[in-house]
This record gives C-alpha cells, structure tokens and sequence, in this order.
C-alpha cells in the first residue's frame, strides 16, 4: 500500500514537473517567488485549454438547438449572492493541526480515511482475481467476504456519520469523528487538531471610488448566478421556452485556505457550466439524461477505468439530488464535475429579493410557472489537469538489443495542442522551402509548427513530449514525387503520404466532427 501510494506520488510530481518544462503549467509571479494556488498557462497550455472549451461549446451550444451561451460579468450586485445563499453559506468546514500549523478540510480528511478502507477492498478483489483466476465471481465475493463486508461496515459507519454533522452543520460532532477514525496529520504525524469551524470562501471589494458597505462586491465564486439573473433576458430574446439551456465559460473565485495539488483547487479559475431550465415534475428525467451524456462526453477523450460515479452524501442547500463524475488522479479519485438538480431554488430567491418575477408560462397548465434546473458544472482547470494526467505515458520500447525508456502525452488527437510538426530532413538542397510550403498549406486549418534544428529523433521526442499527433517530415523524395513520411505518436508507424492527401488526413483524426457524433 505504501508504495503503491508512493509511486502515486512520484507519477504525480513527474506531471507537475513535465507541465512546466513542456509549456503547460508555470507557478503565477514566479519570478516574485510565485504565488500560491494560483497558476499561469504557458503557450501549450493555453492550446490545450481552448480546445478542451471548443469541445465543451460544441458538445452543449453546437449540438443542441435549444441551448444557447452568454458571457456574464464578474461583478454582480451583492444582493445575487444573497439570495443565492453564498452571504450565509458558502463555507467550508477547517480544522487545523496544531504542530504542522497545517489547515485542513475536515470533510476531505474524513473522506481520505473512508479511500483507506475503500482500498482495503480493491486489494482484496485483486488477491480474489489472482487466487480464482477465471473463475472468480466478483459480484458474489464482494458480498461474501469476510474483510470486505467488514470494511465496507467500517465505509457506510463513517459516511453515515458524516452526512448527519454536514446536515447539522455540526462542528464539534466532525471532530469527534476525526478522533474517533484516529486521523493523524499528514505533516506532522500527530493528532493535535483544533476545534473544526466554517469559514467563507468568497472574496470581497469596493466597487467605485466611494467606501462603504454599498459599495461592496465579491467576486464571483460561480459562474451559475450570471445565467439565473439573465434567465427572463435569454428567454425573451431567443423565444426559448423550457426545457432550454443556458451555456457559459468563465473565471470564478474562491478564497480557498486548503490550495493543494497543483491545479486541482486554486484560488482563480474557470467553470465550464450549463443550467437547463424544465418543467417541475421532469426534473429527475432531465437529470438521468445529463448525467448519462456528460460521462459520455468523457469518454470519448479518456479511459473508462478513469472515471466513476458518485452520490453526494449531503446535497448542497438548492439541491434534490447531486451527483460528480470523478477521476482517478494520481493523487487520489476526485470530483470532476458535478451534475445537480437544483429545483427552483436560484429563481424563486431571486424572484423574491429584487422583486422581478422570472417565470414562464406554461400552456398545459395555463399559468406562469418557476422552471426547476438541472445543472452540469466542470471546473476547466480540473478538466485540463484529468487530461495531462490521463495522457502521461511512460512505456518501454525495444530499440535492437536495448530496452529504452519512452515518455509521451497521448491526447485526444482533436485535444492536443499542435496537430502536426514539419521537418525538413535536412537544412539543404530547398528542403526547407518545401517544409515552409507544406506548413503553409496546413496552417489555415490546424495548428501546426515547424522544426528543423537536431536529428529527426530528438525532434520526434520533443514533439511525443507536448503531445503532437503527427510529424510530417520533407526529404529528397518529396522533391521527386511530393510525397511526405508521416509518423503517428502513439504507434510510432511511419509511411509515405502525397502532400495534397495531407489535409483530410489530419482533418479526420483531429476532427471535432467524429466526437460529436458519438453524443447521439
């Protein structure tokens, strides 16, 4: 188990470090000594980015006609996050442990211990699998074994007991199960915590040149607020009725005192989310529907061992039900994005506090009606961080009599930053015209570079290192019969292609078009 956990950790300090040197991922303000939890994304990173948005628009605005997007502001009055219940609620339960002087999520550090015992049984099943072979039944050995049951007591004891403090909002009642799991500090090894208490998340400034508490905004710390208050807005400009959606891409903040690893939770960062508008009584079909198509939309661009399932204990205060799709970081299976059913919560609050009725009117029923919501909510950066892990790849290769080590990023083709390299073999003899000139053709549509300095060897390592599909490389032939040599990353495979064949090859492997498809 320990090293297991140990080689976790290696593999995830390997990705930190490969999203700095490679282009990725740098420290903000580095230079200044950097500044914690909050991150800058350098010129690969930023590609990556904007085609993991480009995905998410397509896949929601693109693909559904009754979807629409909007750009909402930053700064909205203080009263939204009122009637929200951000003012009042929007907290985070921490515990401190007194010799590391290290601050904690009481909640994660309860849910860390419960994946103790959830290990417990994974190593269980894999000992089941080696000892059976075949024949082992894993839905009957899951129910019938003795250390799993048992741990599986252990799991449902501690949920059920965090759910009701998370319920209560019971403080002294975490702690207590804190001590009574005997969790220790992951610092200091010690079990010397403080009193749990809450604290709120939001940032908050002065608006305008005049102090004072009129004056006072926050910064947003969800995007879905700017969809709620525009809700009447959209609906009279695009004649939307429900069932519609309302799609956005934007920065949110969150004062987070526990901002660890890496990108996962920051301070600054971007939400991709959807709120879609139904009549009351379909909202439970609505939410299956979403939560079906957004593990699919995953999918499609990572493996399904990666991504799991799981029930909120405690549904957040608008909330009928809720659920994450999580991800297997290597730091541990973590929320991803979450898919809820708000009811009319956000509408009604803001109905009653500015006094604007933001309603419908239902012809069945033959009255205005408040629609309920569900919501899919995927944090960008968490999404950006679940595709670097997922395609850092170190593997073996066999070069003659050696084994050598190989590492490359297997992205989607339609998600890696650059599509295709150029190369000219050589510095000489017009190659490098030539390359220009295939460039030239493949810039319109994709993003493409040009390389020409080292050995064709180092220069398809350092491309497999940033994820490029296919290197394309102009040799003496290409003179003769304007054919290229077109190597594939994950396969290594080389073989000839006519230049003017070019385009539609890349065009169908990068495709956002074939994905889509898919989300029939």
């Amino acid at each position: 188990m320990a090293n297991k956990d140990q080689n976790q950790d290696n593999l995830f300090q390997k990705v930190v470090s490969h999203a700095k040197e490679y282009g990725f991922v740098f420290p903000s303000s580095e230079i200044y000594g950097g500044l914690q939890a909050v991150y800058d994304y350098g010129s690969n990173g930023a590609a990556l980015k904007k085609n993991i948005k480009d995905y998410w628009w397509a896949a929601m605005v693109q693909m559904h006609e009754n979807i629409v997007g909007i750009d909402a502001a930053i700064f909205m009055d203080s009263q939204v996050w009122k009637a929200s219940g951000h003012v009042d609620a929007f907290n985070d339960p921490l515990v401190d442990n007194k010799d590391s002087k290290k601050r904690y999520r009481a909640d994660v550090l309860i849910e860390d211990h419960i994946a103790k015992y959830q290990a417990k049984i994974d190593k269980e099943v894999t000992k089941g699998k080696k000892k059976f072979g075949d024949g082992f039944d894993e839905v009957q050995f899951l129910a019938t074994n003795p250390n799993v049951l048992r741990n599986k007591g252990k799991i449902e004891e501690i949920e059920g007991r965090l759910k009701k403090a998370l319920e209560d909002e019971d403080m002294a009642a975490m702690k207590q199960l804190i001590e009574d799991c005997d969790i220790a500090c992951p610092i200091s090894g010690t079990k010397n915590w403080t009193e749990v208490r809450q604290f709120n998340l939001m940032f908050n400034t002065e608006l305008g040149a005049v102090a004072g508490d009129a004056a006072k905004v926050y910064l947003r710390p969800e995007t879905a607020q700017g969809i709620f208050v525009n809700f009447l807005n959209v609906m009279n400009t695009t004649r939307l009725r429900p069932p519609f959606g309302i799609a956005q891409i934007g920065k949110a903040f969150r004062n987070e005192i526990v901002a660890r690893q890496f990108i996962f939770r920051m301070r600054e960062f971007e939400q991709m989310e959807m709120q879609y508008f139904v009549k009351p009584g379909t909202e439970m079909q609505w939410y299956e529907y979403w939560k079906d198509l957004r593990l699919k939309w995953h999918l499609l661009v990572g493996s399904e061992e990666n991504y799991i399932y799981h029930d909120h204990l405690k549904t957040a205060h608008y909330a009928n039900a809720a659920v994450d799709i999580e991800f297997k970081f290597p730091f541990g299976t973590k929320e991803l994005e979450g898919i809820h059913s708000r009811t009319d919560f956000d509408l009604t609050a803001h109905q009653e506090l500015s006094g604007k009725k933001l309603q419908y009117f239902d012809t069945e029923l033959n009255k205005n009606v408040v629609p309920y919501v569900i919501e899919t909510s995927v944090g960008l950066d968490r999404m950006f961080l679940s595709v670097l892990c997922g395609a850092y790849t170190e593997e073996k290769i066999e070069d003659g009599d050696k084994t050598k080590e190989r590492t490359y990023l297997k992205f989607h083709p339609a998600l890696a930053p650059i599509k295709a390299a150029i190369f000219p073999l050589t510095k000489k003899d017009g190659l490098p015209d030539k390359a220009r000139e295939v460039m030239e053709e493949l810039k319109y549509d994709f993003t493409v570079s040009y390389e020409e300095k080292d050995a064709i060897g180092k220069r398809y390592t350092r491309q497999d290192l940033i994820g490029t599909p296919f290197c394309i490389t102009v040799d003496h032939q290409t003179l003769e019969d304007n054919t290229v040599t077109v190597r594939e990353r994950d396969t290594m495979e080389q073989f000839r292609l006519p230049v003017s064949e070019l385009n539609k090859f890349i065009g169908e492997k990068v495709s956002l078009k074939e994905l889509l498809k898919n989300l029939k």
